[in-house]
């Protein structure tokens, strides 16, 4: 399977420029824990609910403090293209649940372990790579 077959088209985004606010409240619309951010259409980073508090709101930081003060710039992307087995090596091998879906250098679209796991129905695959992204988490807590 592809991943074009179980990513969400066309994700909500905001640029370096938005607002923590905005970011969060895409969160709580849209019932997702990561946003896509974009410039000139292309993904420049990824910002999670993690990022908001951990970065912004533990840090005494404001709301209206923009997205970049609190974004993770290391993207690592996939294509439409790709099997839903190379996506979850790639979620894998970096440690994430979510990946940018970029065809080009433009944002198509976004996936998730979750979307692989329900749509694909590989409760083995999913398993395992829950299980070894989670064990870095595991080593650094």
């Amino acid at each position: 399977m592809h991943i074009r077959d179980v990513m969400t088209p066309n994700p909500r985004t905001v640029t370096p420029n938005d607002t923590i606010q905005s970011a969060a409240q895409i969160m709580r619309d849209e019932d997702t824990g990561a946003v896509p951010v974009v410039e000139n259409g292309r993904a420049v980073g990824m910002v999670t609910d993690r990022d908001i508090v951990v970065r912004g709101v533990a840090d005494g930081g404001q709301p209206n403090r923009p997205v970049r003060d609190v974004v993770t710039s290391a993207v690592v992307t996939a294509t439409p293209d790709m099997s839903t087995r190379e996506a979850a090596q790639l979620m894998s091998e970096h440690q994430i649940r979510r990946l940018p879906v970029v065809e080009g250098e433009r944002l198509v679209g976004i996936v998730s372990l979750g979307d692989i796991a329900v749509k694909e129905g590989k409760d083995s695959r999913s398993g395992d790579t829950l299980q070894s992204i989670s064990e870095g988490v595991k080593e650094r807590g």
